[in-house]
């Protein structure tokens, strides 16, 4: 039995899997709408694409070194549990496996690429996941860093991950630590630069703009003349550096140095040259829409 591209579209609507699956059900199925479902339905597809449409904002962040390549990625779910579900952490993990080998470009080359030594690819094995979960999960971003020295560290079970990269030719214990130090100063405080220096001047300007604004309005200011308030504003955006740069944020651990003295410290303890390249810090569902349970409708569905 033949078909067309509104069978296609139909099967599309039906069971919301992608349409190069619905094509591939329906050759399968010689045209039959029904055998196509039951096809979709076996492979996984059906049911996984359609828990896809489900809020997924929960799950867990997660980083780590994986043969001396330093790997960070989120992968979420739709319920904060999920993250201690001992099938979802093997995933995550696994995933952050693949990123280290394969080195994939982007979200799709991640998704087709083979999932450890499965012989599946790492989006069939996230729909088995799916199944036997029960929640709709999908990879949302990761980073990976194969050069110098990457350190990763995890904050609690998943809220957040960072992964830091150094460049220095030591790999000593207290470089580590240094690495672990400046990574928990990075999930506590998240700076949004690393270096005064790596601030745009985009975002200067804006920031020196909404601040001139709010002084020009403050009674106190009212009598100063421009170059005194603008002289005021400046040595302000030159304080806010310390709140949005990690190296010039007060250490965490020891507020009488920045981050950046602290580094140089330890550099010298250990006589070696140690400099901070990068950070990345992932938060679990940072920026997306939130599931919100509705108890009462839920009930009247179970019930109904």
């Amino acid at each position: 039995m033949s078909f067309t591209a509104a069978d296609v579209k139909n099967l599309r609507e039906m069971t919301g899997v992608g349409m190069m699956d619905c094509k591939k059900a329906l050759t399968e199925s010689d045209g039959n709408m029904d055998k196509a479902v039951e096809w979709l339905r076996e492979k996984g597809l059906a049911a996984a694409q359609k828990k896809a449409g489900r809020i997924a904002a929960e799950g867990m962040a997660y980083a780590a070194v994986v043969n001396g390549v330093g790997v960070i990625v989120e992968v979420n779910a739709e319920s904060d549990f999920v993250a201690k579900n001992e099938l979802f952490v093997d995933y995550v993990k696994g995933v952050a496996e693949v990123i280290a080998k394969v080195n994939p470009a982007d979200m799709d080359a991640l998704m087709a690429s083979k999932y450890l030594d499965t012989g599946k690819t790492v989006q069939e094995v996230q729909n088995e996941k799916v199944l036997v979960i029960g929640e709709n999960i999908h990879v949302r971003r990761f980073a990976r860093i194969d050069t110098g020295l990457c350190v990763p560290y995890v904050h609690m079970g998943g809220k957040i991950a960072v992964l830091v990269n150094l460049e220095t030719a030591s790999a000593d214990e207290k470089v580590v630590e240094l690495g672990k130090d400046v990574a928990m100063q990075i999930a506590a405080m998240n700076p949004q630069f690393l270096d005064k220096s790596n601030v745009d001047n985009a975002f200067i300007a804006k920031e020196k703009e909404i601040r001139l604004a709010q002084a020009k309005q403050d009674p106190k200011n009212a009598k100063k003349p421009d170059q005194i308030i603008e002289k005021i504003v400046m040595g302000g955006i030159e304080k806010y550096y310390k709140e949005i740069c990690l190296l010039q944020q007060d250490f965490v651990k020891d507020s009488e140095v920045d981050v950046a003295g602290y580094v140089a410290r330890v550099a010298k303890e250990v006589g070696t040259s140690i400099a901070v390249k990068s950070f990345v810090r992932y938060e679990k569902g940072e920026g997306l829409e939130k599931r919100q349970d509705d108890l009462a409708a839920e009930v009247a569905k179970m019930i109904g």
